[in-house]
């Protein structure tokens, strides 16, 4: 599951990211809400994590905003405004549940899962189908037709990223930056490396192929 955290003080943004990535998450941050906006309209996310006092646009303006442009992930308020006022209208402004400052981090896991499990009451929202191809968020399970594809995580995480993205082509950086989280030089061969490794996982023989290199731009999943 991909967590989108929203906050602007860089030690609790830390603690969170690296608490949530041990807990199973992969996650993305911003330090403010024109960022976080930029990564919320890539509709990737399955909930969001959202402090109000961001420095450029109150906490609830972002929820708004990220709302009126079809986001229908659940979102986790965190914020140091402790006031039944305030978490009522965290709550009527779009937000799916409310936690105030300081926190543990044991009960933002637990929260959040709680969230996930509530808006994935049908089965299908935790698969993404492409064709034959079948992917199984919760137990990270692949299919190919009637076929189990043994993947390793970083494998399942790159196919997730592609299927997400599925008829759109995305790039060696992009694909770094989501699923390695690393701001590396995109001339490394560690994608082509990893695309190579799944392809002929996935995209066998007597089988259409799904992955796609796009010459020179990057790799799209589409079926043909």
């Amino acid at each position: 599951m991909r967590l989108l955290v929203v906050e602007d003080d860089e030690a609790i943004r830390t603690f969170l990211e690296r608490g949530l990535t041990e807990a199973g998450f992969q996650v993305d941050a911003a330090a403010d809400g024109r960022s976080a906006e930029a990564l919320a309209v890539e509709g990737i996310h399955d909930a969001m994590v959202v402090d109000l006092g961001l420095p450029d646009i109150d906490g609830l303006e972002f929820i708004a905003r990220v709302r009126a442009q079809g986001s229908t992930s659940p979102v986790l308020i965190l914020s140091a405004r402790r006031s039944v006022d305030d978490r009522v209208r965290g709550l009527e402004q779009g937000g799916d549940d409310y936690l105030t400052k300081p926190f543990a981090l044991a009960e933002v896991v637990a929260r959040l899962r709680n969230l996930l499990r509530r808006y994935s009451a049908q089965p299908e929202s935790s698969r993404i189908r492409v064709a034959d191809l079948e992917l199984d968020l919760v137990r990270r399970e692949a299919r190919r037709g009637e076929r189990e594809l043994q993947l390793t995580a970083q494998e399942f995480a790159l196919l997730e990223y592609l299927c997400r993205n599925t008829g759109r082509v995305v790039t060696r950086t992009l694909i770094l930056d989501h699923v390695w989280r690393m701001r590396i030089d995109p001339a490394t061969n560690v994608v082509d490396v990893h695309i190579y490794r799944l392809r002929s996982k996935v995209d066998v023989e007597g089988v259409p192929p799904l992955i796609h290199t796009i010459r020179g731009i990057g790799y799209v999943l589409k079926s043909v």
